[in-house]
């Protein structure tokens, strides 16, 4: 049974996302516990890369900030496993095939069993190559969460059908960064998904004020917002979990 669905259980979830390290892993840490002691259901974890191609300038610039701090996957880890000692949410990763690769796979994936990491999201691992990870995945329990695009059209069946956790929807073309306006037709989207399989889905990609949450959330199970956090943790360093939590507190009373 997968711990993931629990983040839906308690009406429209709202799902945050964190780079690790972004200025220090003490923040990030203080970050996540003023988020779910403010509503969020679900943490995603960014484990930076030095490439992220799915990401725009604002979660690129908190990788580098990290990377330049000196994390690495050995050092988050050991920081998740902390985290757990009083973080009860569901927490998955979200990285790049490369930083499981170049760790090991099996390695990698059975350490986010240990430390009761729940699911990973790669944005650069194709539906169809998902064997690459999918079996381990399975054979440790941790959810391989798969993407939906808009460009994704006729094949949206096929990888609501096969996904597990939660699908994670994306509400416009381009990279991550918050959009003055989302225009894709997410609804039919969503109602493809809804034909094929019973698990969450929620929508991420530029949703940053909670107005946008609510239509999100309205039409999907959930909202996921990152860069609007990640602005935080730019603009105010070390103090920025105060913020991180007052602006979840927002997005969260929107989605009720």
């Amino acid at each position: 049974m997968s711990k993931i669905k629990s983040a839906f259980e308690n009406g429209k979830a709202f799902i945050a996302f964190i780079t690790c390290g972004d200025p220090d892993l003490e923040t990030t840490a203080a970050a996540v516990r003023a988020a779910v002691e403010n509503g969020a259901d679900l943490i995603e974890l960014g484990i930076p890369f030095s490439d992220p191609t799915a990401e725009g300038p604002v979660i690129q610039g908190a990788n580098i900030r990290a990377l330049s701090g000196g994390v690495t996957t050995d050092k988050i880890f050991a920081f998740v496993k902390e985290l757990r000692q009083d973080v009860k949410v569901p927490m998955v990763f979200m990285t790049y095939a490369n930083v499981i690769f170049s760790y090991g796979t099996e390695r990698f994936i059975s350490t986010c069993r240990d430390i009761e990491i729940d699911g990973l999201i790669l944005p650069d691992l194709p539906f169809e190559e998902k064997e690459e990870f999918l079996p381990m995945c399975r054979e440790y329990g941790v959810d391989l969460i798969s993407l939906v695009a808009p460009t994704s059209e006729n094949r949206i069946a096929m990888i609501a059908k096969e996904s597990d956790g939660f699908l994670y929807i994306v509400s416009s073309l381009g990279v991550t960064g918050t959009r003055s306006e989302i225009k894709t037709d997410l609804k039919s989207i969503v109602d493809v998904v809804r034909q094929n399989t019973d698990i969450p889905c929620a929508i991420g990609f530029g949703i940053s004020t909670p107005e946008q949450a609510k239509k999100m959330a309205d039409i999907s199970d959930g909202a996921i917002v990152g860069s609007a956090i990640i602005k935080l943790l730019e603009k105010y360093g070390k103090d920025a979990p105060k913020y991180v939590g007052e602006y979840v507190k927002s997005m969260k009373e929107a989605l009720r």
